[in-house]
């Protein structure tokens, strides 16, 4: 069904993206319902299932691809935790996060190329201004790759772009219940895929890594790679 989930509105959107069981709960779904896609995505027919183009080589995932990643992280996107949101583009899943986190919660989009900064914090100015005002966002500027262990441990950690191996210091900025979800480059013969990975880390430090599917996802690179592609 991913794929045929567009609307003309935020809400038929989400309502056909819950009817088509990718929105796998309420609280994903009052998300996507509080976040209005077209304050992030400035194209024509905003409300489209499929990525579009934000500029700097890199895109605004689909809306099946978003409501698939809040889904994956309900339960740790609960009140008060910590997230952490890499590559974080336009600002939407960041915006959608901080509304699942409440407001005692925090999330942190990270992203190397400074003008999506500052584009993610205009979007949230004009879309969920409450989520800066509160400080429940914080925007920087980094390598995401290397997290920003700063504000962690982190509860849940979302990865927009697919890395060539999963990245080790995310990992290990995941608090004890925490859960990552990170699409992971892999090589079959000639054949080159995408999974998207969950890496959930056990009470006692362990660490669990299961593959959710197929995925297709721009490249987790340095700034300059990204930028001459």
């Amino acid at each position: 069904m991913a794929w045929h989930c567009s609307g003309t509105t935020n809400e038929e959107m989400v309502i056909k993206l819950k009817e088509a069981g990718i929105i796998g709960t309420d609280k994903a779904k009052a998300a996507m319902l509080a976040v209005d896609r077209a304050k992030y995505c400035h194209k024509s027919d905003p409300y489209q299932d499929c990525p579009r183009q934000i500029g700097y080589n890199v895109t605004i995932s689909a809306p099946h691809m978003h409501a698939y990643a809040l889904t994956f992280l309900t339960e740790q996107l609960f009140d008060g935790a910590k997230a952490l949101d890499v590559g974080s583009g336009s600002g939407y899943l960041t915006a959608c996060m901080a509304h699942m986190v409440g407001p005692e919660g925090h999330v942190v989009g990270v992203d190397h190329i400074p003008e999506l900064v500052e584009l993610s914090i205009k979007n949230v100015q004009d879309g969920n201004p409450e989520f800066l005002e509160k400080g429940r966002i914080t925007f920087l500027e980094g390598d995401g790759r290397l997290g920003v262990a700063a504000h962690g441990p982190y509860n849940a950690i979302h990865v927009g772009a697919a890395a060539d191996t999963l990245p080790q210091e995310l990992v290990d900025q995941l608090a004890p219940g925490g859960r990552l979800i990170c699409p992971v480059v892999a090589i079959e013969g000639f054949n080159r895929f995408q999974h998207l990975m969950q890496v959930d880390k056990n009470l006692d430090g362990s660490v669990k890594k299961e593959k959710l599917m197929d995925v297709s996802y721009v490249l987790l690179t340095d700034a300059n790679t990204q930028l001459s592609n």
